[in-house]
């Protein structure tokens, strides 16, 4: 097997050696921002996240690609990520599910990557200085460097309007009739839905007329990537949703529902992305464990119409919201994902309870 040696550059100038695995970028360059997740299994289902959209995705676990792709595991029609970064690549595969291999999947879909890098040194660093703007690729380091200042990362951009759909389609036959609102939706969240209501999914412009003149009974606001300040027709729309029909927002649905209410947003040191991260639920004390996927989060207590329900143990991020005097509510974390195995999957029965009694 032909080896080529690549560098990963960060806009700090810290430089990681590696080689290149995946689709060829043009001129030997991909940019995006950097962060890193800490799952141990489900490589696929986290590249093909549309919330990934604009981002450089760094696994902390070294050992990627052992149990190849399938399509069953993808939740999206493709990738949104700007490229993966991984210790060691496996060099077979081996699951009776499986239908090529990662390095293949990668190609296929035209997203590179770069294999042989000291991860943890890189999430060590990411963890001090930050999620940041990067490069990696067959380049020189100094082209690299340029590429890495020069990309801007997700501050203020609507990645929102890179992944949404571009026409309503329908999924399930359930009782209930559902809109979902698609910022990015994953196809595992669609499963959990469908169980409970014919969900017509919309893209992310749709007004809140159109949507009310479905007379659905209820509304699902999807995960989806980047800086919820930047969608903010998003937000207006979900403003006059409120009250209208029952509402459940998941991850960025979670935050353009908390700033439908007045709250503040922040962005994350280096973002929640996992599937170990440990949320109490206050009503009961009860501890989820969940899978995240966000770099932004709700400003705790810039809410006086809702209640928290749910708290990160790990840094007390705001996890949960539930209006007083709507039928809304929201989670920051991922409920279909069940790493737990079902810890939160209670939440779709609660939007059905929701949408029973409205």
């Amino acid at each position: 097997m032909t080896v080529t040696e690549a560098l990963l550059v960060l806009a700090d100038g810290t430089t990681f050696e590696g080689e290149a695995i995946g689709a060829t970028p043009p001129d030997g360059i991909a940019t995006g921002e950097a962060v890193f997740n800490t799952v141990m299994s489900g490589y696929q289902e986290v590249i093909t996240d549309p919330s990934y959209a604009g981002q450089i995705i760094a696994f902390t676990y070294p050992h990627i690609g052992n149990y190849g792709v399938t399509g069953d595991d993808d939740e999206s029609a493709r990738p949104y990520c700007r490229g993966v970064v991984i210790r060691d690549l496996a060099r077979r595969h081996s699951n009776w599910r499986a239908s090529g291999d990662l390095d293949g999947f990668l190609r296929h879909h035209g997203v590179a990557g770069i294999a042989g890098v000291d991860t943890r040194r890189l999430t060590r660093h990411i963890r001090e200085a930050g999620a940041m703007p990067a490069a990696f690729g067959t380049a020189g380091d100094t082209a690299l460097k340029a590429a890495a200042l020069a990309e801007p990362g997700t501050d203020g951009t609507d990645l929102v309007a890179t992944v949404t759909c571009d026409a309503p389609y329908l999924v399930g036959s359930g009782a209930h009739r559902v809109v979902a609102y698609d910022f990015g939706i994953k196809r595992t969240i669609l499963r959990h839905l469908s169980r409970l209501a014919t969900v017509e999914v919309v893209p992310a412009s749709t007004s809140a007329a159109d949507v009310l003149a479905r007379k659905p009974d209820g509304v699902f606001l999807s995960n989806g990537p980047g800086d919820p300040a930047a969608v903010s027709y998003a937000r207006d729309t979900i403003t006059q949703l409120l009250g209208n029909v029952p509402v459940f927002g998941i991850c960025l649905g979670h935050q353009l529902l908390g700033a439908a209410l007045g709250a503040d947003t922040y962005k994350l040191k280096f973002g929640h992305h996992g599937g170990n991260h440990p949320v109490q639920r206050l009503a009961d004390g009860a501890v989820e464990i969940t899978s995240q996927n966000h770099n932004y989060a709700v400003v705790e207590g810039s809410i006086p119409g809702a209640d928290v329900t749910h708290l990160n143990l790990n840094d007390g991020v705001v996890e949960g919201l539930r209006c007083r005097d709507v039928p809304a509510f929201s989670v920051q974390y991922h409920p279909e994902a069940g790493p737990g195995p079902h810890d939160a999957e209670y939440l779709f029965a609660q939007f059905q309870e929701l949408m029973n009694n409205a």
